[in-house]
């Protein structure tokens, strides 16, 4: 992956994966785990609630085509950023919404966002989204890369993947590649 890094967990990371990857500016996107204790966990041993990890997507992309702060709103607006540990049906710290920031720019910058969305009421109760600094990140298995582009019809992508990404389209349109 070519470009700055960025690192966003918002509940199930097929969800997040299939969001970035048609942004335009953004160059790459995997999924993976960050956040705890255990190196190089097991999907398993994530969603058994032990490692501390939660669901992350890390992602290149160009600031030249987009700003991270335009990144982080976005991020923000396409899950529930006031749940704490659930999104949905998927429920568990695994789940956490949370930016892992490369650098104490992302830092400041995601920490900027969160209060102007919540100073504006943007959701009806404060944002919870977790703000830190990158660790322990791993990539997940290779058969969890590009799941929606693979598995569009399997009923999990089909009920929730499918319509966020119409929504997205929608409402972000200027932000996706041509």
């Amino acid at each position: 992956m070519t470009g700055k890094l960025a690192t966003f967990g918002g509940g199930c990371f097929w969800c997040t994966e299939a969001v970035f990857e048609v942004l335009d500016g953004v160059t790459g996107v995997v999924p993976g785990y960050a956040g705890g204790h255990v190196v190089n966990p097991t999907y398993e041993e994530v969603c058994g609630k032990r490692t501390g990890h939660a669901e992350v997507i890390q992602f290149a992309y160009d600031p030249a085509v987009v700003a991270y702060k335009q990144l982080v709103e976005l991020f923000l607006v396409t899950h529930d950023p006031t749940s704490r540990d659930k999104q949905g049906n998927d429920v568990g710290p695994q789940y956490r919404s949370v930016i892992y920031a490369h650098d104490e720019e992302q830092s400041r910058e995601a920490a900027e966002v969160i209060a102007t969305l919540d100073a504006a009421r943007i959701f009806p109760k404060p944002i919870v989204t977790e703000v830190g600094p990158l660790k322990n990140f791993s990539v997940a298995e290779a058969y969890h890369h590009g799941y929606f582009r693979s598995h569009p019809d399997q009923p999990y992508c089909a009920y929730l993947i499918g319509p966020k990404l119409g929504q997205v389209r929608k409402k972000f349109a200027a932000m996706l590649r041509a």
